[in-house]
C-alpha cells in the first residue's frame, strides 16, 4: 500500500502524524512558556508609556522599573496562561488502531490523548492542498500547505494548514485504503494559485528605466 510521510505504520496502530513531539499537560505547559515570552515585548508600548507617564509624574527611577518589571511579569504569566489553553486543544496527531484494519481511532492533542471511539464515528476526512506558484522572475521558492478537516459524528475538527512538500494524492489513497473498510470518505481539492508580483518591485524598476530614459536626453 502506498504510504506517506505523514502517515506512519506501527506495531500497534497506523497514526496521521501532524505534529512530531510528545504530548501531556507538562510538555504544553512547557511550551507554552517558552512562546509567551514575546509577550512583554509585543506589549512594549503600552508598558513603556506607563513608564514614561511615572517618570513626567517625577517617580524615581527605581520605582518606575520597579513597577515596570512588574507589568511586564503579569504579561508573561497571562500570555503564558492564554497559550496555554489555545494550545491544549492542537491536534497533533490521529492514531487508528488496530494498525491494519483500524476499528477505533483518538486524537492526540498537545494536552494529551482523547479517549479512543469507533472508527465508525469518523464520517469524512477533508484534504485541502494549496499550492502558490511564484511567479516568473520570482527568487522565492513554492509554499504548499496542507489543511485536514476530520468531520465527525458530534461534530467537526478542523487543523490549522500546516507546510506539506509530500503529495497529496498519495496521502488521500493511502487514507482512503486504510479508512475503506469503515466507509469513511477521503476528499481531496487541490487550489493552485501564483503569487503576486509586489507592486513596490514593479514601481521601482518603472522609475529606474523612466530615470534611465531621461537621463539620456
Amino acid at each position: 500500500m502506498a504510504t506517506d510521510p505523514l502517515l506512519r505504520q506501527g506495531p500497534d496502530s497506523t497514526d496521521l502524524v501532524l505534529r512530531a513531539g510528545p504530548a501531556g499537560p507538562v510538555r504544553n505547559a512547557l511550551t507554552s512558556a517558552r512562546s509567551a515570552l514575546l509577550t512583554p515585548l509585543a506589549l512594549g508600548v503600552p508598558t513603556l508609556l506607563v513608564a514614561f507617564c511615572m517618570a513626567l509624574a517625577g517617580a524615581r527611577a527605581s520605582t518606575v522599573f520597579v513597577v515596570v518589571g512588574v507589568i511586564a511579569g503579569l504579561e508573561y504569566l497571562l500570555g503564558w496562561l492564554a497559550l496555554a489553553v489555545s494550545g491544549a486543544r492542537d491536534i497533533l496527531r490521529v492514531e487508528f488502531a488496530p494498525a491494519g484494519v483500524p476499528a477505533s481511532l483518538r486524537l492526540v492533542r498537545a494536552a494529551g490523548p482523547d479517549d479512543w471511539l469507533p472508527v465508525d464515528t469518523l464520517r469524512e476526512v477533508k484534504l485541502t492542498h494549496k499550492a502558490v506558484e511564484p511567479y516568473e522572475g520570482d527568487r522565492k521558492p513554492a509554499l504548499s500547505t496542507l489543511a485536514l478537516e476530520l468531520v465527525l459524528r458530534g461534530g467537526r475538527e478542523r487543523l490549522t494548514p500546516l507546510p506539506y512538500n509530500g503529495d497529496p494524492q498519495r496521502l488521500a489513497d493511502a487514507l482512503q485504503a486504510l479508512l475503506a473498510p469503515a466507509a469513511v470518505v477521503v476528499e481531496l481539492r487541490t487550489e493552485r494559485s501564483t503569487r503576486e508580483e509586489s507592486r513596490s518591485n514593479s514601481a521601482w524598476f518603472s522609475g529606474g528605466s523612466a530615470s534611465a530614459n531621461s537621463g539620456g536626453g
